[in-house]
């Protein structure tokens, strides 16, 4: 609790809330009198960088009339314990000093409504530009469906009743050659002329602008338009049913629930309000339905004031039900006991030797990896042998790294399908933070421990399948996240690091799902650039990896002697390559490979069986 008597005047409190449209400011004193209120232009975490997303708040902080002694922040896009930690540490770099409450806009709306009493759970029930449903229960879980942008989710948002209308109206045009009542609308709302005018507009149309058009619908529905009432009786259908859905994993079918209707396409439709209440009540009859009488960015102030009383900085940032890493992983002296963080003795002199001499160093440092890896050939070896049955069965290979281990992992993957023809499914790479990563860092994603136990959930990984978690210095969150979910669903795991003490340190996990079923753990010493694991150890973890599938591929049957007779010949050159190829096994000629790949379809294996070989023939590996 904050004293009083460290303040000489009152308190303020500010709440920003940032959506896809705007930004609300809003900053009172401890009696609720605004001091300040403005908007300014749209803030949606994903898609701002962190630079961006600073400016943001650099301009709002500069605009208050004096400094907030707390503050809220509610932001659209913010769905994890990672974004939540992002936007808070951004709004500490402008705020210093101050309690910060880094949030989603949906906990700032529920924030404004009014106390929900005895009701167990709660469902804000949003639809604006965009949509969401979120609901929390008292104990603390949280649910939530929809809110995934306007391309792929927003059911029932006016960016949904948009475009649904735009497709209708034009599908109308093209079965009876004229433009209806909505139709004509619609053109006149955009100001264009016919509805060939909708196709270079669509290609590039603002989301806030198509949002637009949902107010022309809801004028001519209440003037009768059937095509229109049409449009809105399915959106009322969705928004209910999507609201049903996030109570239903809050509380049983009898349970009270309390549903929060918030947003424009809402409350300022109470004909739509009432449709979709009265189809809510259809599944839930006993539910409560209370429209948001205040402005949601006043959930913000709300939160801020609580804040004051209890600074969030003392709180835990993440839900209770994440996972946490067990100490023995997570204790920083294992990141100390990695050869990859040391300093290396033979590269102190680094930044005075000549380029020349750069270039002997690394490859002396180099050199020493292939005498590495052989200590750990047998634990390779077991990986090729539990890889290779996974493909046999029909399991799938996945790896799971952060930053030049990740991006070696998704490297890896793709090169499978070309070279030895087999589905892209089979070998797949999964990096922290996701696409972005690939070419970019990504702020916090490697210390996402749920993050990476999501990843595998969402690829379904199975009792089938093969997990390698890649990590340098053995100790990445978001790796063994990866790890602990694989082991749950049954999955064969390996963890690949280049720390010989992460052995001794997972002895000590006994048979706990943090465990990976076998660990590869050369030591390849210090890097020439002391902690950049993309040099010695990446280059390590390319070799054990073009081990793994090209051996587990070669058990498979995608080899013969030394060929490979299942690649793709997808260009010019792997075309040549599958004609020599050919010719090499079958001692046929050239233009008859030729001839003979262009009748299978430039499958190497069909046409080397339909050749029926003779002359030269190499035998295929022979396995016990």
């Amino acid at each position: 609790m904050h004293q009083a008597s460290r303040h000489p005047r009152p308190p303020c409190f500010l709440g920003v809330e940032g959506g896809g449209t705007r930004t609300t400011v809003l900053l009172t004193d401890a009696c609720g009198h605004v001091l300040a209120e403005w908007q300014r232009g749209p803030a949606v975490l994903p898609l701002l960088s962190d630079r961006e997303l600073l400016w943001h708040l650099r301009e709002l902080a500069a605009s208050l009339p004096r400094q907030p002694d707390a503050v809220c922040l509610g932001m659209a896009g913010v769905r994890t314990a990672a974004d939540r930690k992002r936007l808070r540490r951004a709004a500490t770099r402008i705020w210093p000093g101050i309690p910060c409450l880094a949030t989603s806009d949906l906990e700032t709306a529920l924030a404004a409504a009014p106390p929900r009493g005895s009701t167990p759970v709660e469902v804000l029930v949003l639809s604006g530009t965009g949509s969401c449903c979120f609901g929390r229960s008292a104990d603390g879980r949280t649910a939530k469906v929809g809110g995934r942008g306007h391309v792929i989710g927003d059911r029932g948002s006016a960016c949904d009743i948009g475009q649904r209308a735009l497709r209708a109206v034009l599908a109308d045009f093209d079965r009876h050659g004229r433009l209806g009542p909505l139709g004509a609308a619609l053109l006149h709302a955009l100001q264009f002329n016919e509805p060939d005018d909708l196709i270079p507009w669509s290609v590039q149309a603002p989301k806030t602008e198509i949002a637009g058009l949902a107010i022309t619908v809801f004028a001519l529905a209440r003037r009768g338009d059937p095509l229109a009432a049409g449009l809105l009786d399915e959106a009322a259908a969705m928004l209910a049913e999507d609201a049903r859905a996030c109570a239903d994993k809050l509380a049983d079918p009898e349970d009270p629930v309390r549903f929060v209707f918030n947003g424009g396409v809402l409350l300022k439709n109470p004909g739509f309000l009432r449709d979709v209440g009265r189809r809510i009540r259809l599944h839930r009859p006993g539910a409560r339905l209370t429209p948001l009488k205040k402005p949601s960015v006043t959930g913000a102030i709300a939160l801020a004031r609580s804040a004051w009383d209890h600074d969030p900085r003392l709180a835990p940032t993440a839900p209770a039900s994440a996972l946490l890493l067990p100490p023995v992983i997570s204790d920083l002296a294992l990141l100390t006991q990695s050869p990859t963080e040391h300093r290396n003795p033979h590269s102190l002199k680094l930044d005075r030797l000549s380029p020349a001499q750069g270039i002997e160093l690394m490859l002396a440092e180099d050199a020493g990896i292939p005498a590495a890896l052989r200590q750990e050939k047998r634990a390779i070896a077991r990986a090729v042998t539990e890889v290779a049955r996974a493909f046999r069965t029909g399991g799938q290979l996945y790896y799971a790294g952060a930053g030049t281990s990740g991006r070696l992992g998704v490297l890896d993957a793709s090169e499978i399908p070309p070279t030895f023809r087999a589905p892209r499914e089979q070998v797949q790479g999964i990096i922290a933070g996701g696409r972005q990563a690939l070419w970019s860092a990504v702020e916090g994603a490697e210390d996402d421990v749920q993050a990476g136990a999501t990843a595998i959930a969402h690829r379904g990984v199975g009792p089938d399948d093969v997990l390698v978690g890649i990590a340098a210095s053995g100790r990445t969150p978001f790796v063994w996240g990866a790890l602990h979910e694989a082991n749950t669903r049954g999955a064969f795991t390996v963890l690949l690091c280049f720390n010989p003490a992460l052995k001794t340190a997972v002895a000590k996990l006994g048979r706990s799902a943090w465990r990976p079923r076998l660990i590869i753990a050369p030591d390849v010493g210090p890097e020439v650039l002391t902690g950049s694991t993309r040099l010695k150890a990446g280059t390590a973890t390319k070799l054990v990896l073009n081990m793994i599938t090209t051996l587990a591929m070669t058990r498979a049957g995608k080899v013969i002697s030394n060929l490979m007779v299942d690649l793709n010949p997808s260009n010019v050159k792997l075309r040549d390559r599958a004609v020599r190829i050919l010719d090499e096994l079958t001692g046929c000629g050239r233009d008859t490979a030729r001839t003979a790949l262009q009748a299978c379809g430039w499958d190497v294996k069909a046409a080397h069986d339909r050749l029926k070989p003779s002359g030269r023939r190499f035998a295929g590996p022979q396995h016990r």
